[in-house]
């Protein structure tokens, strides 16, 4: 069997394991290394690594669309190609280069959460469970026929970074058990149903600003959803923190109000209260959401927020 894969985020290491363990890995398709971190030095994406790592060519085409893209794939003459967090829609004339299509591992149970953040949106809607489909890849977004599904329940304090991990696993193990059946034409796909469809559009860093005026549940699933990108925040005076953990509380005042509290760094919501568990001032170390308030010498009444 050989594969063409398509990822790039760690999300896509362990269905690429799966990959090169069940066949022929032609080449690694990757995003262009990027700038990372306050130092913004290059670095090439974990899928790149990975491939680096065990002699695996590597492609890293800056758009699908360009035609020089399209004839580098081409030469590989794959079976299949197997897509898990790229970062770009496949065009037309990529999904066809494969004898077998194009295969994605999907972070959601389709119909729900289509689109580029479906782990993170899963967490903030409130949803108990998720999952992984293996999706036959058409033109539309996430629209494509599944072969195969796994359920993953979501537990109360997960953030996208565990679940990234879980799903990444899960990911793997449908490939294992089905991309052999799939190429052999031993399994067919079935459509999706038409109800159901929910769209997972991609996080924006102004996302993650805190606002008091929603309800303290509603702002405790954003931070653990938004973790560990964007990351939500929130101000006091000019200072920006970055709120690592945070609980719900049963305090009640006005949105943004430090509160008088056993609990510690509690401040009001629309709806009850969010309890800072841990956060991280700008340009300073985390700490321990009590240590902040003993710090800052702060006072019930103080205002967060802009």
């Amino acid at each position: 069997m050989k594969i063409l894969f398509f990822g790039t985020p760690e999300f896509s290491l362990a269905p690429l394991e799966a990959c090169f363990s069940l066949g022929k890995v032609l080449a690694v398709v990757t995003q262009p290394d990027k700038p990372f971190g306050r130092g913004r030095a290059i670095r090439p994406s974990p899928a790149k690594q990975w491939a680096l790592r065990h002699q695996l060519e590597v492609v890293q085409p800056s758009r699908l669309k360009e035609a020089e893209a399209l004839k580098a794939l081409q030469v590989f003459q794959a079976d299949v190609a197997v897509v898990a967090a790229y970062g770009q829609l496949l065009p037309k004339n990529v999904l066809e280069i494969p004898r077998k299509g194009c295969i994605n591992v999907h972070a959601s149970l389709l119909p729900r959460w289509r689109g580029a953040a479906p782990i993170a949106r899963a967490i903030e809607a409130g949803d108990t469970q998720t999952g992984v489909c293996l999706m036959q890849m058409e033109q539309g977004l996430d629209t494509g026929p599944l072969f195969a599904r796994s359920v993953v329940p979501i537990s109360p304090r997960e953030t996208s970074e565990s679940l990234h991990a879980r799903l990444s696993q899960e990911g793997a193990k449908l490939l294992f058990e089905h991309l052999p059946a799939i190429v052999e034409g031993r399994l067919s796909a079935h459509p999706q149903p038409p109800e159901g469809v929910v769209l997972a559009p991609r996080l924006k860093k102004e996302e993650g600003e805190l606002d008091f005026g929603q309800p303290a549940p509603v702002l405790e699933r954003r931070i653990r959803a938004f973790w560990p990108w964007p990351g939500c925040y929130t101000w006091l005076g000019g200072q920006r923190l970055i709120v690592l953990e945070a609980k719900t509380g049963q305090g009640q005042g006005r949105p943004g109000e430090l509160l008088a509290s056993s609990e510690g760094l509690e401040i009001a919501c629309a709806e009850g209260s969010l309890v800072l568990c841990r956060l991280k001032p700008d340009s300073r170390s985390p700490l321990e959401g009590r240590a902040f308030l003993q710090g800052q010498r702060l006072k019930a009444g103080a205002l967060f927020g802009r």
